[in-house]
C-alpha cells in the first residue's frame, strides 16, 4: 500500500481501523507488531501532510499580507 495514493481522511479511518483491532481482538505478536508498523507509517504520512498545509496556508496567507500592504 502506498501510503501517497490515500487520501488524509483515509489513513486517518486506517488509523482508527488498526487501533479497534488491536483494541478489541486478540492478536498474536506477528499480527500486533504488522498492525503497529502500518499505523506507524499512516501517522507519519499524516504529520507530513498537515505540515505540508500548514506551511501552504502560512505562504497564502503572507502573500495576502503582502498584496494588501499590510
Amino acid at each position: 500500500m502506498s501510503k501517497k495514493s490515500i487520501s488524509y481522511n483515509e489513513a486517518v479511518s486506517q488509523i482508527e481501523d488498526i487501533l479497534n483491532r488491536i483494541e478489541n481482538e486478540e492478536l498474536d505478536v506477528d499480527e500486533l507488531t504488522k498492525l503497529v508498523k502500518e499505523a506507524s507509517g499512516l501517522i507519519k504520512y499524516c504529520k507530513n501532510r498537515l505540515y505540508e498545509t500548514e506551511s501552504e496556508i502560512e505562504k497564502i496567507l503572507s502573500n495576502l499580507d503582502n498584496e494588501t500592504g499590510e
